[in-house]
């Protein structure tokens, strides 16, 4: 055979897997030591079918618990499998909490986690006890005031540094971020979700801001004290950390190339 064309037919290519996933029984997507992640899971199948060590580059890192309706990651291989047959065998291999919608092919240079422009979570919570929502909403026992709460929400989108909503210790090379869009809103008399959507986020920090906004919902911080909240970039001074169960990572949406700057947490 021509080396050339040996060396061409050779070459691994780049796909991206988009698939969902309920996190209730991970310990996040990374690989964790002592805990099943969404990661292992992934990458155990994969490399089952295709018969070889495969690794994957997800598009971020979720915490233990949270939940993904669109996730991404990449792998690379260099063999011939039908796609389409390929997101099928991982679909059904794959734990019932596990869903595959597709496996594509993608240029060379695209990066699950670089090349991700933004990122949209969803936060749930009810008022009213609910046999359906106790695992993926948060059931709060108080009024809020929903009005305040989005004027503070808009006040994200005035600032870029979030040290305030990153959980301490944490190792990140910045703590800055652009924030697109942010606000409340009701889907019953009981029920509302918070979507935030930026270029990246920090480890904990869509938890972290929604705790910080029920804070003002409850009438316990002010629009000023928000702000000094965000300026003065300190986590003790933010509102507690909200539960992890209802938390979903909405949507992952990519450019053309990979971005560095991009990869913080998700």
């Amino acid at each position: 055979m021509n080396y050339e064309l040996f060396c061409t037919f050779a070459r691994e290519m780049r796909y991206f897997i988009w698939f969902s996933y309920d996190g209730t029984r991970y310990h996040g997507w990374q690989i964790q030591p002592n805990g099943v992640t969404v990661q292992q899971e992934l990458q155990r199948v994969l490399s089952m079918l295709l018969r070889q060590p495969t690794d994957v580059v997800g598009a971020g890192r979720t915490d233990a618990g949270v939940h993904a309706r669109q996730m991404v990651a990449h792998f690379d291989y260099d063999g011939s499998y039908d796609m389409d047959n390929l997101a099928y065998k991982l679909d059904h291999a794959l734990p019932q909490d596990i869903s595959v919608e597709r496996v594509e092919r993608v240029s060379d240079d695209m990066h699950a986690r670089f090349s991700a422009v933004r990122r949209t979570y969803h936060y749930y919570i009810h008022t009213h006890k609910s046999p359906f929502l106790r695992d993926y909403s948060c059931q709060l026992h108080y009024q809020l005031d929903f009005e305040a709460m989005n004027r503070a929400a808009a006040v994200l989108q005035e600032y870029e540094d979030f040290g305030a909503f990153c959980k301490a210790g944490s190792d990140v090379k910045t703590t800055l971020c652009h924030i697109y869009a942010a606000g409340w809103h009701q889907t019953s008399p009981t029920e509302w979700y918070f979507e935030i959507t930026a270029n990246r986020f920090l480890r904990n920090m869509v938890r972290a801001v929604v705790g910080t906004l029920i804070e003002v919902g409850r009438g316990r911080m002010s629009m000023d004290e928000f702000r000094r909240v965000i300026e003065q970039g300190s986590r003790t001074g933010a509102g507690e950390s909200m539960p992890a169960k209802a938390l979903f990572l909405e949507r992952v949406e990519y450019g053309a190339s990979p971005d560095p700057s991009q990869g913080g947490e998700i």
